[in-house]
């Protein structure tokens, strides 16, 4: 289900990509912003999933909020004549690599238990081959 979610928003994606027109340079700082706050909730989202505490209600408030508000600083350092988003692109980029960091640990320590315990698997299947055949042995001289 999921992955028919992602090839279905990539394909809207593709096409959206192709035919929307292109984003004059004005609004560039206000778009690169946003999309880098979004991907920081989106993150996010994948962190809580893996821990298991995901809840809808505050990655959308999430989402949404930290887009606005990035938006928001980068108009009033526009005003300002400050780049004040380069502060929340150093928080949310931080942070995205903070979550990235937490996502491959997750499934490099599930890769390691699922090697292990296929290992303690042919272990113990070799152990009780070995008794069976030792068994066999002490059958067969036994007669």
């Amino acid at each position: 289900m999921i992955i028919l979610a992602i090839v279905i928003g990539c394909l809207v994606g593709i096409i959206l990509g192709v035919n929307a027109p292109v984003i004059s340079y004005i609004y560039s700082d206000y778009l690169a912003i946003s999309i880098i706050a979004a991907l920081d909730s989106v993150f996010g989202g994948i962190t809580a999933t893996l821990k298991e505490n995901f809840d809808f209600k505050i990655f959308v408030s999430g989402f949404f909020g930290n887009a606005i508000l990035s938006m928001l600083l980068t108009f009033l350092g526009n005003k300002l004549n400050v780049d004040i988003y380069l502060a929340a692109i150093v928080v949310f980029v931080g942070r995205m690599f903070n979550n990235l960091t937490m996502i491959r640990r997750f499934y490099i320590e599930k890769w390691t238990q699922a090697r292990l315990k296929k290992a303690q698997e042919l272990v113990n299947a070799e152990s009780a081959n070995k008794q069976e055949n030792e068994t066999k042995n002490e059958s067969k001289n036994n007669k």
